[in-house]
């Protein structure tokens, strides 16, 4: 009976850790690792098809995202997770695998004029089909058999429709021992969803410290903050360009969005349109507003039960070809834009960008994080102007934040969560970043006065003696200088830009044939301006 640390570990994204018991394999969560690598990660120390399932605590990428990817190496368990995690998980995994190919396609095209091996993609389509067919969903709080010895609750973590907390009790050889994982645990008092509920205590708790080192302050007035930035941008006459991520922030905006229309907030421009411009908000949007009433609060439930959807309204607008795309900015009437990507990196929000960042009229409005050396980032930290499409676009817009928007609870929040697991064994800190699991495991033993460690990956731990049995390598990565980190991260956008440039080449078969030669001159001529000699 023993727990082994694999992602996650001193790091915010790709969580993964094997549970080994009663004769089985299961892994929780199986995430893609995303921005910044601090460590290197030790392999799966079983393969695959020695798995017998996967328990997801939710749907985003960083905790689901190389599910498909078990698959096509062999994983054929069940994949347990909750209903709304299963459905939203259709559009994700669908879109990652979409991701995937298209940039093997890009590599391989470059490999073959090189005369270098083929790229395999990480996973296909074909693989994410497949690995959707093997999710089970259950509900919270109903026990589900593993297997003999081993049984498994889900508790609504307040992060994302559907997101998780896992109970698990496991008996082997007479020996009974629980174990808990946070998941992510969300914020309180959001729109739609609930707060993160406790769990019954457990001999060992797994827990997130995303914000173990902050605090998020006195919740601010989101529709007050909202309601003040609508009307005088719509006053100015411009547009409020709000880059936001697809799944979660955007139907939490919605919902204040038709809370402002229904209490009649703004004066002079009631009927302003709202467009959702992203074809994977669009679907789960979609998903959201499906009648899964399990998963929402009461105050959700009571504007249900008036017959009132919480996040759509009259003069909402869903965008999802690229030609209702393009014509959002044709329209001079003042309005809001929802559009990905989160971060201004990638994706339609950079067209409306283009349109709106030199217009002294417009706002654009950040509701999330946004990372170092991002479009996003540079646009917070008043950046003059952005490069987009090639094309030095002057900073004229308003460029403001909502302030308190957090999708994670904060150190306290987190401390209350565990506050009743005083009578645990031990407690893991992971999804951190380095410094801050070591900070959060420190305050856990301060305040609980509870045994609590940050594990490396590879770190195993037996849950019969609570010892750690092995440690894994610890390898830092090389920490590179400001100036090789800063080339390099441009070089990287620049491939970006040509995977970019790629697609748009495979959606212009539609253009007439003077497009099509204007295109191919444009991209001829920008090729012999970069080409080497």
């Amino acid at each position: 009976m023993k727990l082994t640390f694999l992602g996650a570990a001193h790091e915010v994204t790709g969580s993964c850790t094997l549970l080994e018991a009663c004769g089985k394999n299961f892994l929780i969560d199986c995430g893609m690792e995303q921005g910044p690598d601090i460590y290197e990660n030790c392999q799966l120390p079983v393969s695959p098809g020695e798995l017998d399932g996967i328990l997801l605590t939710h749907a985003h990428i960083d905790h689901s995202g190389l599910i498909p990817a078990m698959v096509a190496q062999g994983f054929k368990g069940s994949v347990y997770c909750t209903e709304a995690t299963r459905r939203l998980c259709t559009i994700m995994l669908r879109d990652s695998a979409h991701i995937q190919e298209f940039e093997a396609q890009w590599r391989n095209r470059k490999a073959e004029r090189a005369g270098l091996p083929r790229y395999e993609p990480l996973y296909t389509m074909a693989d994410a089909e497949q690995a959707l067919r093997q999710f089970m969903a259950y509900p919270y709080h109903e026990p589900v058999e593993l297997c003999q010895g081993i049984r498994v609750w889900f508790y609504d973590a307040g992060h994302l429709l559907g997101s998780s907390s896992i109970y698990l009790e496991i008996t082997e050889e007479e020996q009974t021992r629980t174990l808990l994982f946070s998941g992510d645990l969300g914020n309180h008092s959001r729109p739609l969803i609930r707060d993160p509920e406790k769990a019954p205590e457990a001999d060992f708790v797994v827990v997130e410290s995303t914000y173990g080192d902050r605090l998020h302050g006195e919740r601010p007035d989101y529709l007050g903050q909202l309601t003040e930035i609508l009307q005088q941008t719509f006053d100015r006459g411009g547009n409020v360009v709000i880059p936001s991520f697809a799944i979660g922030r955007t139907q939490e905006l919605l919902y204040l969005i038709r809370t402002i229309k229904e209490e009649k907030r703004i004066r002079g421009h009631e009927g302003f349109p709202v467009y959702v411009d992203s074809p994977l908000a669009v679907e789960a949007t979609r998903i959201y507003s499906a009648g899964l009433t399990d998963y929402y609060d009461q105050e959700t439930l009571d504007l249900l039960a008036q017959g009132i959807d919480p996040i759509t309204f009259r003069d909402l607008r869903l965008s999802v070809t690229a030609d209702e795309s393009k014509l959002i900015n044709e329209d001079p009437t003042p309005k809001v834009i929802l559009s990905a990507s989160g971060m201004c990196e990638a994706g339609r929000i950079r067209h409306h960008l283009k349109h709106n960042l030199w217009r002294k009229n417009s706002t654009v409005l950040f509701v999330g994080y946004q990372s170092e050396g991002t479009v996003g980032r540079k646009l917070l930290e008043g950046a003059d102007w952005v490069r987009l499409f090639g094309e030095e676009i002057t900073v004229h817009a308003n460029i403001l934040s909502l302030a308190g928007i957090s999708g994670h609870a904060d150190r306290d929040m987190l401390l209350n969560w565990l506050g009743n697991q005083s009578g645990a064994k031990k407690i893991y800190v992971n999804h951190g970043d380095d410094e801050v699991c070591d900070t959060f495991a420190a305050a856990i033993r301060e305040k609980l006065g509870v045994e609590a460690v940050a594990p490396y990956s590879g770190d195993e731990y037996d849950l019969l003696t609570a010892e750690c049995t092995a440690r894994g390598r610890i390898v830092k990565l090389t920490k590179q200088s400001d100036g090789r980190r800063r080339a390099n991260s441009l070089y990287e956008k620049l491939l970006a830009a040509g995977k970019r440039l790629l697609y748009i080449i495979d959606q212009s078969k539609g253009l007439t044939n003077k497009e099509l030669a204007r295109f191919t001159d444009q991209i001829n001529a920008l090729c012999d301006k970069y080409s080497k000699k």
